[in-house]
């Protein structure tokens, strides 16, 4: 920050922890958060997140570079834990000066300890208060409680339940996730004793967002009931705005659904360069504990092509478009300093609000 910059109006635990301007995060989502979307944020004074999980180990190299050219804000890189060349990437964010580390997976004790170290925040995301506590007793700076709204893979509770939970249960600063969108919206996490709160499809429905028009007018058009949960992806339950797409996997026959499969395995990895021998281990790892049939553990090794299709292709009615809840409630596309200035704003007039007199 600039020495003339007015103090920012939300000091919390999230902003002393990484340094930015404001307590809002935008969320690592597969083929949307790429270097313009996160600059765009981090630029806005919120945490501005890369998702790696669809890059290849040099595209994020390339990726965290052209954050850093854009602006310099900190931001942050997503990782999957269980990647096989997650340390790679971890040697990439510790040589690049990246601020934070986040996981949709809870890391290692081992990465954490490794990320600290080189003075890399550590922020992995959760959806049960069993989880948080297990990566706060390895370590972890913080962590994003994602509750039922959110979008993606998603649990059962509601946000409204399981962030005052996780916030009473560890002692490190909690950020909440699932069902964010306003300024009111911050104040209320702030309320439960958050540090801040994270937002995904709040984001991705900005002018920002590289999402293409076809799509944003199809987020843009649905009301609350057309966002569904389902298993038909991968097995697991997966938050998504009803389509085309899902429609033709609730219904389809097992052999059906095993030839789709194949068939975005192939493509998925054409695109990602993996052999098929690191993909049927994937695969197995998802399936240890899980009972899922071989074409949904195909599924769920290759959702990345199905976010492709509409999030990179443009093509609403062939691919997945993951969504939470408050996709229903919003109705258009300011830019991430429009967005994050307006919910500042609006939680200072909520704030306002409730003082008596």
């Amino acid at each position: 920050m600039s020495g003339g910059a007015a103090p920012p109006v939300f000091r919390t635990a999230l902003t002393d922890l990484t340094g930015v301007r404001h307590p809002i995060v935008q969320t690592g989502m597969g083929w949307v958060a790429g270097p313009r979307l996160v600059s765009a944020s981090a630029a806005a004074g919120a945490l501005g997140v890369l998702a790696s999980a669809t890059m290849t180990v040099e595209q994020l190299r390339s990726a965290v570079r052209e954050v850093k050219s854009r602006t310099d804000r900190p931001f942050g890189v997503n990782l999957r834990a269980d990647a096989g060349d997650a340390r790679e990437r971890v040697r990439i964010i510790v040589d690049e000066g990246v601020k934070v580390a986040s996981f949709a997976l809870a890391p290692s004790k081992e990465l954490i300890a490794e990320l600290k170290d080189a003075g890399v925040v550590v922020i992995p995301s959760v959806g049960a208060r069993r989880h948080a506590e297990k990566v706060a007793a390895w370590g972890a700076d913080a962590v994003v409680v994602q509750g039922g709204e959110g979008g993606g893979h998603t649990g059962a509770v509601a946000t409204t339940v399981l962030l005052p939970q996780v916030v009473d249960a560890v002692d490190i600063p909690v950020i909440a996730a699932g069902g964010f969108y306003d300024g009111r919206g911050l104040v209320a996490a702030l309320a439960y004793g958050a540090a801040g709160i994270a937002m995904g499809t709040r984001f991705l429905l900005t002018s920002d967002s590289p999402v293409p028009a076809a799509v944003k007018d199809r987020y843009l058009a649905a009301g609350v009931r057309d966002i569904t949960v389902t298993t038909a992806v991968d097995g697991l339950p997966h938050r998504m705005l009803r389509s085309e797409l899902v429609t033709a996997l609730e219904r389809a026959s097992r052999p059906a659904a095993l030839l789709r499969a194949v068939r975005h395995a192939a493509a998925f990895r054409t695109v990602s360069g993996l052999g098929w021998p690191r993909m049927v281990r994937d695969g197995r790892a998802l399936k240890h504990g899980k009972d899922l049939s071989w074409s949904q553990v195909l599924l769920a090794a290759n959702t990345p092509m199905l976010l492709r299709s509409a999030m990179v292709d443009g093509d609403p009615r062939g691919g997945v478009m993951a969504a939470g809840q408050v996709a229903g409630v919003i109705d258009d596309l300011p830019s991430c300093h429009e967005l994050v200035d307006r919910i500042v704003a609006d939680a200072r007039r909520t704030l306002e609000g409730l003082r008596p007199g």
